[in-house]
Order: structure tokens, then C-alpha cells, then sequence
């Protein structure tokens, strides 16, 4: 059986769609839909079937789908044990949707230029649900904020950037006391239940502020967006560029604040694919250091 069926199988009901799985896998739609036939012929079941304008998992296809994922992995994980003297195969990512588009797409393109035969794929996600596929092994590493908590041994947490806690709110309250705006302005509150949530949280509670909240959301550049239409003001960490285009807000320093959100790279401390995690964790501190 050829593992590249499997792949393919697992991408069209991973991405329930032909198209994407063909994008994914650099393939046509009809050679997709060509190798899953040759599986459903091979395996004398149907795997697949249209939903609407979706490909969904058939009953046999839920049966395999994660044995199958399985297959896959082990396969790619034997490629890249094998080919030692060359660094190349695909690794998973994750990253917080900040590090996505701040400091991580400047990092696969030095990855891309240094090892161009490294595959990546890239999930978005929160802090926390990341965390927990780089130890269960779905992800090699991940972009996260720093845990607060005592990690598994079997993790590393590698730190790329620090980002202290800023007061947005709108241009007209420049040079305003941080404290005041706090006490008297609507508060759109960063959502609680998340890491870098959490660290404004404690910043509020150990100042003894209790702001008048309005919103409350995991959504950092939403958040920027409602403080520029004056819906409120908020504290959020001062996350790496690009911050949403023609905002009108100013950012002010909490004082006596050292609260910070500290952004890096969670990954396992052994892994079949240990050279390419390791060429992503050089490739990550030498262009954060440039």
C-alpha cells in the first residue's frame, strides 16, 4: 500500500475538500481524487463522500482515519531518522495568532533559505490547546507564551521575545494617568482564561483595579480595533508588528508594572524529527537576535 494514498486520504478528511487537499499536496484535484479511489479500491470500501460542497469520513473512513494518521507519521518520522546527513522532511507547528503574523513569518523565510528541503505545516491556536499537541506529539513545536505553571519534563521552552503590558486607548487620552482611564473608562478586558489574559488579570488585581468591563475576548487585534472606534480601552501585551493598519490609539506604560508576556518555542526534548526541530530553533534565535 502506498503511504502516499494514506497522506492523501488523511488530507482531504482533515481539509474536507479536494481542492484544498490538492493546494496542501501540491497536487491536481484529479490526481487527488485519483489516489482515493486507488485507496477505496484497495481497501474494497468507500472512504470518502460528498456533503453539500464538503468531503466528509465515511464510517470505514472514521474507523482508519486515525490509524492512519499514525502510518503517516511513523513513515515521515522514518525518512527523517534516515536521512541524517541531510536536513529535510515536514515538521508541524503551531502558533499563537500574534507570533503568526509578527514573529514568525520573518523566521520561515530564513528556514526556507537555509533548509529548503523542510516542509512546513502551520495551525493556529491558542497558548494552551498548542501546548498540548507539541505533548501529545500531534505538533513538533509551537510559538506560545510562556507557561505559568511547571512544565512536563519532556518539554523545553525556548524564549524568543519579551513583551511588557501596555494601556490602549484612544489618541485623545495621551499623557492621561493609566490608572485614572482605568477607573473611569469603559474596559475591554483581554479574556481572562487565556495565558497573556491571565497576566493582565494579575496586573489588575494586584493594583487593586476594578474596571468598569464591557467586552471581554481572545482576540488581541480586535481588541485594538474596538479601542480605535472608542468602544473602550484595554491592556494587552505590545505584541510584535504588523498591528491592524490606521489605528489612532496611543499605547501607555503601566506604571510600576513589570507584567510581561514572554513569547517563544515549546517543543519536545526527543523527537524522530530532532534535526529539524533543532535547525527551527537555531533558524528562530538567529533572526530574533537580527
Amino acid at each position: 500500500m502506498d503511504t502516499r494514498f494514506l497522506e492523501t486520504f488523511v488530507v482531504v478528511a482533515e481539509r474536507h475538500s479536494l481542492a484544498e487537499a490538492a493546494q496542501r499536496l501540491n497536487l491536481t484535484p484529479a490526481a487527488v481524487a485519483q489516489r482515493i479511489r486507488a485507496l477505496e479500491a484497495e481497501l474494497g470500501v468507500r472512504l470518502l463522500v460528498r456533503s453539500g460542497r464538503v468531503m466528509r469520513p465515511t464510517e470505514a473512513g472514521f474507523a482508519i482515519l486515525e490509524r492512519c494518521r499514525d502510518l503517516v507519521r511513523d513513515t515521515r518520522d522514518l525518512k527523517a531518522m534516515a536521512g541524517t546527513s541531510t536536513i529535510s522532511g515536514e515538521m508541524r507547528i503551531g502558533a499563537i495568532n500574534t507570533a503568526l503574523t509578527g514573529i514568525v513569518p520573518g523566521i520561515l523565510h530564513r528556514l526556507a533559505q537555509d533548509y529548503p528541503l523542510i516542509e512546513i505545516f502551520l495551525k493556529p491556536g491558542a497558548s494552551m490547546d498548542l501546548y498540548a499537541e507539541v505533548l501529545n506529539g500531534a505538533l513538533d513545536a509551537a510559538f506560545i507564551i510562556e507557561p505559568r505553571f511547571p512544565m512536563q519534563k519532556t518539554l523545553t521552552f525556548n524564549k524568543l521575545r519579551q513583551e511588557p503590558l501596555v494601556l490602549i486607548a484612544p489618541r485623545h487620552c495621551e499623557g492621561a494617568d493609566p490608572f485614572e482611564l482605568l477607573k473611569s473608562l469603559p474596559f475591554i478586558r483581554y479574556d481572562r482564561n487565556q495565558w497573556g489574559g491571565h497576566i493582565a488579570d494579575e496586573f489588575l488585581r494586584e493594583s487593586g483595579i476594578h474596571p468598569v468591563e464591557r467586552y471581554e475576548l481572545d482576540a488581541l487585534e480586535a481588541i485594538a480595533v474596538m479601542v480605535d472606534r472608542g468602544l473602550g480601552i484595554s491592556i494587552v501585551p505590545d505584541w510584535a508588528p504588523p498591528w491592524p493598519a490606521g489605528l489612532d490609539i496611543v499605547k501607555l506604560l503601566l506604571p510600576r508594572s513589570s507584567a510581561v508576556r514572554t513569547v517563544g518555542i515549546v517543543v519536545t526534548r526527543s523527537s524522530p524529527r530532532a534535526n529539524l526541530v533543532a535547525a527551527l530553533l537555531e533558524t528562530s534565535r538567529a533572526a530574533m537576535g537580527a
